[in-house]
């Protein structure tokens, strides 16, 4: 698998007991998201995932496997993950009188959409089989990499408890008001690569 490392995200925080990985997503274009965290707060923006994996399925490291940032509201939470965001625009609105559809920040989307009822949203961007793919590989090597269990949540819902549980989960299965992963994703497939690799 080949890995880009791009930019220059240097943090203070290190931690080598990693036990989590947390599947995220965007909410934006690669060229936005990627440009925000270099950027926001005059350069000194603190939620910085680890890794990024953008729609055409290509691997971008911003941060080492022991560093974390202020990503998560818990710090411990923070300490023990390593964050993959995957780049998604989430949930879509329809637009009025439009054929497209519009993201929270007015991003406009013409494509085909996924359409399920959750967390008080309907349309929602697709992950692409390329994203799905190279999320696969890249999970495995960082289970293996940092003595990380192999397994995996299986679901976006919310858990109680879920800073406890080894291995992979969804930025959804901590807090309700959080979408993503979003139903788009392929739980059920990521489950199954995950567990014939």
């Amino acid at each position: 698998m080949d890995i880009i490392e791009y930019g220059n995200f240097n943090t203070e925080f290190v931690s080598n007991q990693k036990k989590q990985i947390i599947l995220l997503h965007s909410g934006r274009n690669s060229e936005n998201y990627i440009t925000s965290l270099k950027y926001r707060h005059n350069g000194s923006y603190s939620k910085i995932p680890n890794y990024f994996v953008d729609r055409e399925g290509k691997v971008v490291k911003l941060l080492e496997d022991n560093q974390y940032s202020k990503f998560f509201y818990k710090n411990e939470i923070n300490k023990k993950a390593i964050f993959v965001c995957l780049e998604n625009l989430g949930w879509l609105e329809k637009q009025p009188l439009k054929n497209g559809y519009i993201n929270w920040i007015g991003n406009i989307y013409n494509s085909v959409v996924v359409q399920k009822k959750w967390r008080d949203c309907f349309y929602w961007q697709p992950y692409t089989e390329e994203q799905l793919k190279s999320s696969t590989e890249l999970c495995l090597k960082l289970c293996n990499n940092n003595s990380i269990k192999i397994q995996v949540l299986g679901h976006n819902t919310k858990i109680n408890g879920i800073e406890n549980f080894e291995g992979i989960v969804t930025r959804s299965n901590f807090l309700t008001e959080i979408t993503d992963l979003s139903p788009a994703f392929d739980f059920e497939l990521f489950e199954k690569q995950i567990k014939n690799e």
